[in-house]
């Protein structure tokens, strides 16, 4: 094994040179000998050495301890018989010659070389074979800081002009020590110095990171690129680790410039366009995803980022697919069935979703790295199953993911959800209070379990827990907002108002407020007020969908403007196509402007989707009963009796049902 080799086991690529010509410097003459004669022969036994090391590595050796036995002051001929068993890689024949030959000097810069790489190297052994004992952490960490130790005395100073590949061991001994402040200066130079070492500004921006000097390294970075455009991709990376999104988009479209076939600088830029929020970064990361899945397409990492921005740009299907090559590709990636099932869900396939992710927990559940993947998969496949409507199932696998990361709080909320959307009032209040000790000022939680007790009939006791929450949570908007809506839920519509009025006052730029606000006045049967409100927010928010749709869907139930309430609705499904609910809104407004097929197109797929909405199932039972599909309609209607029961007479789906059931044909 060669110095080379050594110095590679701890990843020290050299900045010019190879490592291993480090130190070939002429031979110099040993110091003082006892005797003329004997000097000469030490001198000439030490000559002859470095004569036979390239071709007789035995007889370098022999020639170098008859040396040593002629001069046994002479710090040099040890010092040089180590290098040469550094060489070799024998290694500690290596440390007894380097350590005779600093028993006779000290200061000798080249048995402090070949003792710190020596030490580099023990530090940063490979892995040891299975069976084999690993290296102790003590001992690892005595090796590098002796290392260190050993090398800055090599270094001869000024620092800066020292041996190139000596620094680069040194900074990554620094970086290993996490000594970053030493590294920094001596990257900085180096970096400077050895344009063509690669890994160099890497190492520096990890040290600056690594020492909480961030804007630091950002700002030699900015400095040093528009020279050295290579560290355009260095840069970029530094700023997504600190949420400069857009800027390091930009970087990285610099650097695509250095680079254009990189894949790697596309992801690099997607993820940070996916990353700014904005649609238009989003359009343009779909695109560079395209590209580099054209360019190499079994990159799992662009395949899961493509779904993503399929998605977001609003192409589900597209994102289906990416996901669906990606799990095709990989099956033992559970970001592939994740995508998956975003993109099912998109589209309200739960089924699909419950069909694709049921056996893929099976199977993850027996993996080396389950729990990572359950707590992926299992929330998805919980709200599955509770869309479709199988509580019970969905109450088993959220207290599944609860298992495999017992501290993790969003679990135990779908848990409550799920037992509120079961009925179980009682467990879901149970749950929610006891979570509620631990975190007192988690909103969720303390909706949670208003929603429930209020469920349960105790509906002054749930409400007295948001009112609480709302007084000492007074500068947050949304407290009084889930103030408002538990007050709606419970009926206390004129309370409602009030609330949301005296937030909106407060809060006169918070739109969830005013969305709030709009929907409470018309249940209170308020709807020029509500009309009002909502047109005042779509001219705040022209892309609102929410609101488009709600405003749209007002109108519609009123049969008022019913052009107009199609292309509120419209707006609202060209950034969402895929809602159901707003798909069930259109079709309800074409359904009463007796556009009764453009009705069935629409309340179909909602129905579809959203087996458990009551409201749909009604709303699809009436276009199905005018268009004489009487058994369907009744099947609808079954569903819409069976469902959440949210908004509906069920008195009048029950009459609805017989009076369908009298037009079936005798049998």
């Amino acid at each position: 094994m060669k110095l080379a080799v050594f110095v590679a086991l701890i990843g020290a690529s050299a900045p010019s040179v190879a490592l291993g010509q480090a130190r070939r410097t002429p031979p110099v003459a040993p110091q003082t000998a006892p005797a003329p004669d004997r000097k000469a022969q030490a001198y000439d036994q030490f000559l002859r050495a470095h004569q036979l090391q390239e071709e007789d590595v035995e007889g370098a050796i022999a020639a170098y301890r008859r040396a040593m036995v002629l001069d046994p002051t002479a710090s040099t001929i040890p010092a040089d018989l180590a290098d040469l068993f550094l060489q070799e890689g024998r290694a500690n024949e290596a440390l007894q010659a380097a350590e005779q030959a600093l028993r006779l000097s000290p200061t000798n810069r080249d048995a402090h070389r070949v003792l710190g790489t020596v030490y580099a190297t023990l530090a940063s052994a490979p892995t040891p074979a299975q069976g084999q004992p690993r290296q102790p952490r003590t001992a690892q960490r005595d090796n590098l800081n002796k290392a260190v130790e050993h090398l800055e005395q090599a270094i001869e100073p000024p620092m800066a002009s020292a041996d190139a590949n000596l620094r680069a061991m040194l900074s990554r001994l620094y970086m290993a020590t996490s000594a970053y402040d030493k590294a920094i200066p001596v990257l900085t130079d180096l970096v400077k110095q050895e344009p063509g070492w690669q890994d160099g500004p890497t190492l520096l921006a990890e040290a600056y990171s690594a020492a909480g000097r961030a804007a630091d390294g950002i700002t030699w970075l900015e400095e040093s690129a528009p020279d050295n455009p290579q560290l355009y991709g260095t840069l970029a990376d530094f700023y997504g680790r600190n949420r400069r999104f857009s800027d390091a988009a930009m970087a990285y479209e610099q650097a695509l410039k250095v680079s254009p076939r990189s894949v790697d600088y596309r992801k690099g830029l997607a993820e940070m366009l996916l990353n700014t929020g904005d649609r238009t970064d989003a359009v343009r990361a779909r695109d560079v995803l395209r590209e580099a899945v054209t360019m190499r397409g079994t990159d799992e990492r662009a395949l899961y980022l493509l779904s993503e921005a399929e998605r977001v740009t609003g192409d589900s299907q597209a994102a289906e697919f990416a996901a669906r090559r990606l799990v095709s590709q990989n099956a033992r990636n559970p970001q592939g069935f994740a995508a998956l099932a975003e993109a099912l869900e998109d589209q309200r396939h739960y089924q699909q979703v419950v069909d694709a992710l049921a056996p893929a927990v099976g199977t993850f559940r027996t993996g080396n790295n389950s729990a990572f993947a359950l707590r992926l998969l299992l929330p998805h496949l919980g709200f599955a199953y509770q869309e479709l409507g199988q509580f019970d199932k969905a109450i088993s696998t959220f207290e599944d993911a609860r298992k495999v990361s017992p501290t993790d709080q969003a679990f135990l909320g779908y848990l409550i959800q799920a037992h509120i959307g079961a009925k179980n009032f009682g467990a879901a209040a149970e749950l929610a209070h006891a979570a509620r000790a631990n975190a007192p000022e988690d909103l969720r939680l303390a909706r949670l379990e208003s929603m429930a007790l209020r469920r349960a009939g105790k509906v002054d006791q749930g409400l007295a827990i948001l009112e609480a929450f709302a007084r000492r949570a007074d500068s947050e908007a949304n407290a009084h907002i889930a103030l408002a809506q538990a007050y709606a839920d419970a009926n206390r519509g004129a309370q409602a108002i009030r609330t949301l009025q005296q937030a909106q006052a407060k809060f006169p730029e918070a739109t969830g407020i005013s969305f709030e606000l709009g929907t409470v006045l018309d249940k209170q049967k308020k709807f020029s007020e509500s009309e009002a409100v909502f047109r005042q927010l779509i001219a705040r928010e022209p892309q609102n969908a929410p609101a488009l749709n709600y405003l749209g869907y007002m109108l519609a139930e009123r049969g008022e403007r019913l052009g107009e309430s199609v292309e509120f609705i419209k707006r609202a499904l060209a950034i969402e196509p895929d809602n159901g609910s707003y798909l069930d809104s259109i079709g309800w407004a074409y359904f009463k402007d007796g556009k009764l097929q453009l009705a069935l197109e629409n309340l179909q797929k909602a129905a579809e989707q959203l087996h458990g909405n009551s409201v749909i199932q009604d709303h699809y039972g009436e276009v199905l009963f005018r268009l004489g599909r009487f058994d369907d309609a009744i099947g609808a209607w079954t569903r819409a009796l069976a469902g959440d029961g949210d908004a509906i007479d069920r008195g009048g789906i029950d009459r609805k049902i017989r009076s369908a059931r009298q037009k079936l044909p005798k049998r």
